[in-house]
């Protein structure tokens, strides 16, 4: 059962009575506008941030008592980006998750063969990641999550279990896609923001700062600035005494149906 049912029956409840109540004693009309705009306002941040798992379940962090990381690299593969970060990681011999879109895929099959035989995992991260990829209609979300999957099977003969929802968002539609198709839907506890922090020193900044055990790092393979300071950002894991592993192990969940 959903947070966003719960909540939802709840308000329904308070609604219902708050009417039958009304005949009664006065019930002010700023009492149910107050009800609606709190109702929306808890659905509108339930939907922006995965962590609160309203709509679904989300899995955004390992175990706190081991000293493990994971990381994830989203919206590749990308050509001439996504080889750096894999030379980065075989070079250091570490695993990473790799979120793909699905349209990308069917562009460079061979890269995305190569991101799964370095070792690696490859999750769906929608096919088209449209802006409006969370307004659509469920069965409109369906056929996209299920032509990514069939560009990674395609790609690397698995089919993915592991779901990053566009931009973290998530509402109804969404939800009902991912039961149906029974994902396991990952977040992440640390957000680098490589899209948007230009700066390499900042972003490195950013993502080290409270590193700890569990933590599931979100960094974007096409971002420049991401390429420039992952090694840095390896030697300071391993100075910290954690070990980065793919998300399927941190998570201990299979990563491929």
């Amino acid at each position: 059962m959903s947070r966003y049912f719960i909540v939802s029956t709840v308000f329904l409840v308070v609604f219902i009575v708050s009417l039958s109540v009304d005949g009664i004693v006065d019930v002010p009309l700023l009492w149910y506008i107050s009800l609606v705009v709190l109702y929306v306002l808890m659905a509108t941040l339930g939907s922006m941030v995965l962590s609160l798992q309203y709509f679904v379940r989300v899995k955004f962090k390992g175990d706190s008592k081991q000293p493990t990381i994971a990381i994830t690299f989203d919206d590749g593969p990308v050509e001439g980006k996504t080889e750096k970060i894999l030379d980065i990681l075989r070079q250091h011999k570490v695993p990473a998750t790799f979120f793909c879109i699905g349209n990308r895929v069917d562009k460079n099959p061979a890269i995305a063969k190569r991101i799964f035989d370095e070792g690696h995992l490859l999750g769906n991260h929608s096919y088209w990641h449209g802006a409006t990829f969370d307004l659509q209609y469920a069965g409109a979300i369906i056929k996209e999550l299920a032509d990514t999957d069939t560009a990674i099977f395609n790609a690397v003969g698995k089919r993915p279990k592991f779901f990053r929802p566009p931009y973290g968002v998530t509402n109804p539609m969404v939800a009902k896609a991912v039961v149906r198709k029974n994902y396991t839907v990952i977040g992440w506890r640390v957000r680098s923001f490589d899209t948007v922090i230009k700066n390499p020193d900042r972003l490195l900044r950013r993502v080290t700062k409270s590193l700890k055990n569990g933590d599931i790092v979100l960094f974007h393979d096409h971002a420049e600035q991401t390429t420039e300071i992952l090694p840095a950002f390896l030697n300071h894991a391993v100075k910290l005494g954690l070990k980065i592993v793919s998300v399927d192990e941190l998570l201990k969940e299979k990563a491929y149906v």
